[in-house]
């Protein structure tokens, strides 16, 4: 099960960010409005991929939103090339810590 989740996760962050991406070099670097066609469906699909969380909706979101700052982190580095520091590091293992917390933890 947390195999699964963790899966869900990086799939909706990919295409979250790739989307938000797509968009952004359309916007904002002139690229091709095809760019903004395929961000518009990676968004799109992302919705529906963050849907197969077994967590309820305010708790797959809220753990969502920590994956998303690391994704983030990984992202700026490998694709815009801006290393992460090691506050980015500190920050990122603080966020990765509640988001176990909070979808993993066992509950009553």
């Amino acid at each position: 099960m947390i195999i699964n989740s963790f899966f869900y996760f990086i799939i909706a962050g990919l295409c979250e960010i790739g989307g938000g991406y797509l968009v952004w070099l359309w916007l904002r670097e002139g690229k091709s409005p095809v760019f903004a066609l395929v961000g518009s469906a990676l968004l799109t699909v992302y919705g529906f991929v963050a849907t197969k969380q077994p967590a309820n909706f305010g708790r797959a979101y809220a753990a969502y939103g920590g994956v998303f700052i690391i994704l983030s982190i990984i992202w700026g580095w490998k694709v815009d090339g801006v290393a992460p520091d090691k506050f980015d590091w500190l920050g990122a293992s603080i966020v990765f810590v509640g988001v176990l917390t909070m979808m993993y933890t066992p509950r009553n």
